[in-house]
């Protein structure tokens, strides 16, 4: 069919006549280019049939086209660049995720080689192996310890006062100095008291001399009364009157012991023995009975004690112990639990039940002699009241808590031949510190997982401690490592090989 081009030129633009109907014009519309924007004007031939269009478009639409795609790239120049770095990143992590995949789910080289599932580098090997800490179910003994919190007190607190009043003329001790019982650790003026015992001793001098009188005079009337010389009633105001001065001469000698003990007292000893404390009063200060805070406090260390304090549920066992037995060892622990203090007994038990607390009050005693124990010392206290023998023992670390098959128990992970695990139900005993003592589901001899379980699941492959170092020990029972390339069906081996297969 033939086609016609009709142009009519002008001066500045030539004109191109287009059909509705044309490829050129639906671009043209859907553009929305105006006149002014195109190289030549555009007419409309409205007398043309549907099959009488320009299609010779090649030379009379280059311009608009080359137009069309430089304002696309300018107007989309961000959006564009934006595409490219999101492709470019989701291939990079792509690459990243699935070498690793690649490598473990097999290299070169046939099944059971070292890129094949089960060696090295395939599934279930040493790089699905998950490692852990172990220890072995053993038999021994075990301790049945009462825990408590206790307070040092010491068997003698003492503070020293004065028991005369008088100017305190010397201090015989040091601050914190040990000191014995019977020395002297302080002096008070005893030239007073002094004084005092020579006056009581001259009263009593003279009232022994006039008894001595009035017992002579007595015997001289007693003779008369028989000669019928004087009268009874002489006789008997005699008689009186040395009863009276027997009296006095007895009074006289008190007197006299009573200076003599408070000439005593001013030198003041120690009442007990034990460690002095920060002296109350200083050299030169008038002391009394009365003053509050004495002169000094003395605290008794060694030996020591430590109260405490036990739930009443415990008393039935503590008191058949106590009876059976006698003494009970405790031991004395720091505040922090870790360092042992110091080993001592049971020394008594207090007769009635702390209804408000619920607990009995108990009194340890410990030689303390290092002095690792202090007077109102904070620490933790094991009461040891029974020796459970030929017990099975593992770590307390290896227990653990859940519900593995539905049913919320305690278990543990038992390391098999193969170093595969198994969830256990066990029943727990004793615990006595970190130790554990096992009742059942556990034999001596049994491997359980301490470390590492929450990475575990029930057939789980583990890695032992000793296997850490050997992707051999770290194969199942049964399973020999990988052996030299081209061994047992092995195919050369690839740079992605494990180093050990290499």
């Amino acid at each position: 069919m033939a086609t016609r081009h009709r142009h009519h030129t002008s001066p500045r633009r030539q004109v191109l006549h287009v059909h509705p109907l044309t490829d050129y014009y639906h671009r043209w519309r859907g553009l929305n280019i105006s006149q002014g924007d195109l190289p030549y004007h555009v007419e409309l031939l409205s007398d043309l049939s549907p099959e009488e269009y320009v299609v010779n478009e090649t030379d009379k639409d280059s311009s608009l086209h080359g137009r069309d795609e430089r304002g696309f790239l300018a107007r989309n120049m961000v959006a564009v660049i934006v595409a490219v770095v999101v492709l470019l990143v989701v291939a990079i992590v792509l690459v990243v995720h699935h070498r690793p995949a690649n490598s473990a789910a097999g290299g070169p080289g046939g099944p059971g080689g070292p890129g094949g599932p089960g060696g090295p580098g395939g599934r279930g090997g040493q790089n699905n192996a998950v490692a852990v800490s172990v220890a072995t179910v053993t038999s021994g003994d075990i301790q049945i310890r009462i825990p408590a919190i206790g307070t040092v007190t010491t068997l003698a607190n003492v503070t020293v006062r004065t028991q005369i009043s008088g100017v305190l003329q010397k201090i015989l001790f040091t601050e914190g100095q040990l000191v014995h019982q019977g020395d002297v650790i302080a002096q008070i003026d005893p030239r007073p008291y002094q004084a005092a015992l020579q006056t009581a001793k001259g009263n009593l001098k003279r009232d022994q001399a006039l008894l001595a009188d009035a017992r002579l005079d007595l015997t001289r009337y007693e003779g008369l009364v028989k000669e019928d010389s004087i009268a009874v009633q002489t006789l008997d105001t005699q008689r009186a009157l040395v009863d009276q001065y027997i009296g006095t001469t007895e009074s006289d000698e008190g007197a006299v012991k009573t200076a003599e003990v408070n000439l005593l007292y001013t030198s003041i000893a120690a009442p007990a023995t034990g460690r002095v404390g920060i002296r109350q009063v200083d050299q030169g200060n008038y002391v009394t009975p009365g003053d509050t805070n004495g002169i000094v406090v003395i605290n008794q260390l060694q030996p020591i004690s430590v109260i405490f304090n036990i739930p009443e549920d415990n008393v039935g066992g503590l008191m058949k112990m106590v009876h059976q037995s006698g003494a009970m060892k405790v031991e004395a622990y720091d505040r922090a639990n870790a360092l042992k203090l110091a080993d001592g007994a049971l020394s008594s038990v207090d007769n009635e039940i702390d209804t408000t607390t619920g607990t009995v009050k108990l009194r340890a005693q410990f030689d303390n002699a290092d002095g690792s124990l202090f007077p109102n010392q904070f620490v933790n206290v094991l009461l040891l009241q029974q020796l459970l023998k030929d017990q099975l023992i593992m770590p307390n670390a290896a227990v653990r808590r859940g519900a593995p098959n539905g049913v919320v128990s305690t278990f543990v992970y038992l390391v098999n031949a193969d170093r595969t695990v198994t969830v256990r139900p066990v029943t727990l005993g004793v615990v006595d510190g970190e130790r554990v003592a096992v009742a059942a589901g556990l034999a001596a001899g049994d491997v359980v997982v301490t470390e590492g379980g929450d990475r575990l699941r029930d057939g789980a492959t583990v890695l032992l401690p000793s296997a850490a170092g050997s992707p051999a020990a770290a194969a199942p029972a049964g399973h020999k490592p990988p052996g030299p390339p081209g061994a047992n069906g092995q195919h050369k081996h690839s740079r992605n090989a494990p180093p050990s297969a290499q």
